[in-house]
């Protein structure tokens, strides 16, 4: 199971302060990642009591997430998370240091994150059912949060000079499936920019069995192997009326012997810090764009049962 931005903090942090962890997702959408081998997302905050918000010019949000938002995602069966994206050290080194601890505590692997570049770039391997999954994860922003020696921080990419070695290397890492997923792209974007379509080229000819980006907050069409944005899952975002951030995908992947062969992708409807299944007009206009962003790179989507369906 692969879903996108999940972000805990801000508003989110006030509804957790009341309220169950469990009320945060219904139950229909928590059940589908529960019952995933293996669920992946991208976690759009630290998770901490600590720090205060750091200065960079330009920089308008910050999102920290209360320690009990560990249980949202132990209660979604989370069983890895990225920590490379812009908002990891929202609050500094100190939040970003608790944010290893609570994962670690809850049982919860993350990659994009380390305390110095060699830990920030290290993937991990999940093994399950006699499958193997290698994560690899990165940014292509902000530059200011690179790990570096001696300092915490995510491991940072820029893709506008190419792949990084150490990508390249990461996505030919393993025997069985190696899922690469990069936080890349400016917001709102409705289709990846040139050198993001680069990028990902780049990975699957490493060997990267499938690539889940991240970071425009809309999901984005299937090229190949290739989920350019998964977009968001979790959120208390200002809603763009003509992309429709609060109109989502929750991705199911089936593999074979390191190879994935079909996916499966859930309309998702997210209200303010709430997720629950699309009905309606919403799940239609999800199944519109879906089908168009994904005719655009040539990828034939199948409705089966109100999930769209793509064979590899």
């Amino acid at each position: 199971a692969l879903v996108g931005d999940t972000m805990l903090g801000r508003g989110v942090a006030e509804v957790l302060s009341d309220a169950a962890p469990t009320s945060l997702v219904a139950s229909e959408v928590a059940e589908l990642m529960q019952a995933a081998d293996v669920t992946v997302l991208n976690l759009e905050c630290c998770i901490s009591d600590r720090g205060a918000p750091v200065s960079l010019p330009g920089k308008r949000f910050f999102f920290r997430a209360p320690p009990r938002a560990v249980e949202v995602l132990a209660h979604l069966g989370v069983d890895c998370v990225t920590l490379a994206n812009n908002h990891a050290l929202d609050f500094g080194e100190v939040a970003l240091l608790d944010t290893f601890s609570h994962l670690e505590a809850t049982g919860i692997a993350w990659v994009g994150a380390g305390e110095d570049p060699k830990r920030a770039r290290a993937p991990v391997t999940l093994s399950v059912g006699g499958e193997e999954v290698t994560v690899v994860g990165f940014t292509d922003h902000p530059a200011d949060y690179a790990a570096g020696p001696g300092r915490p921080g995510v491991a940072y990419v820029d893709l506008r000079a190419g792949a990084e070695p150490w990508v390249v290397e990461a996505a030919a890492y393993g025997a069985g499936c190696v899922l690469v997923t990069p936080h890349w792209g400016p917001n709102m974007a409705t289709e990846p920019r040139s050198y993001v379509r680069a990028a990902a080229a780049e990975l699957v000819a490493a060997g990267a069995s499938i690539v889940a980006g991240h970071s425009a907050h809309v999901f984005h069409g299937v090229d190949g192997k290739v989920l350019y944005d998964l977009g968001d899952f979790l959120d208390d975002y200002r809603v763009d009326p003509a992309v429709r951030n609060d109109l989502g995908l929750l991705f199911l992947v089936d593999i074979d012997h390191g190879q994935p062969r079909r996916l499966e992708a859930v309309p998702l409807k997210l209200g303010y810090c709430r997720t629950e299944l699309a009905t309606g007009e919403d799940a239609r206009w999800i199944r519109r764009r879906f089908r168009d962003a994904c005719a655009a790179f040539g990828q034939d989507v199948a409705d089966v049962g109100g999930r769209l369906v793509v064979a590899w």
